[in-house]
């Protein structure tokens, strides 16, 4: 088949399984774990704060689904939008995120994968800040493990969030698409993805006792074969 996949020990990063770990692969909704990395460094710089509401452009309200929805000229806040980037993979957020920080999805994307060369992430290229379908925009199991570390090591305050399991915004409920969330032990993130090029995938983690493992796996046929 397609998948591929990486589990590695987090502490020593010591590799517990491998197939196809370095064959590029779509990264799809993976690729929100980078623009969300992007945002945890602006919160932590000052450039951004969870308080501040991002103008709702075009290119945000005529994002594909899935969405969080936006109001035309509106506005959202920054809070609002990271929660809908983790829990409901939330495209529209993605964009707006972007332009906040870069200005253009273009110019963030070219600081997506100039992050990921200094996160050692060889294989990847971004595109775009959602994964939506772009021939360019490739990774590799082993470079999303790299993040996944990258994530963890580096803004351990806000990991927590990767672990909500539902989120409400304007009466609605965003629902969390890790699945092992509720139903593994340990398990408390990070992120799921899909598109029908990249098939289904899930960079996730857990935690039991004072181990800590990171997987990445790619390629895999249905959201039943990943929550498996």
């Amino acid at each position: 088949g397609r998948d591929a996949y990486l589990i590695v020990d987090a502490q020593s990063g010591r590799e517990l399984a491998a197939d196809r770990a370095d064959e590029l692969r779509y990264p799809a909704s993976l690729t929100k774990m980078m623009t969300i990395y992007l945002t945890f460094s602006a919160l932590d710089s000052g450039q951004l704060s969870l308080g501040d509401s991002l103008p709702v452009s075009v290119n945000a309200l005529n994002a594909p689904p899935t969405k969080m929805g936006m109001t035309p000229g509106g506005t959202v806040n920054v809070r609002d939008a990271v929660m809908a980037l983790v829990t409901r993979s939330a495209n529209d957020a993605a964009v707006l995120l972007a332009e906040g920080m870069a200005g253009s999805e273009e110019a963030f994307a070219r600081a997506m994968t100039q992050k990921a060369r200094q996160l050692g992430m060889s294989s990847t290229v971004f595109r775009n800040a959602s994964g939506l379908p772009n021939r360019e925009q490739v990774t590799t199991a082993r470079d999303l493990s790299r993040l996944a570390n990258a994530l963890l090591r580096d803004y351990p305050h806000y990991y927590g969030i990767f672990s909500v399991q539902s989120y409400a915004y304007r009466n609605r409920t965003l629902a969390n698409h890790n699945r092992m969330l509720g139903s593994y032990d340990g398990a408390d993130g990070l992120k799921t993805g899909h598109a029908s090029e990249a098939g289904y995938g899930l960079v996730g983690s857990a935690k039991q006792g004072n181990r800590r493992i990171i997987f990445a796996i790619t390629g895999l046929p249905s959201d039943k074969a990943r929550a498996e």
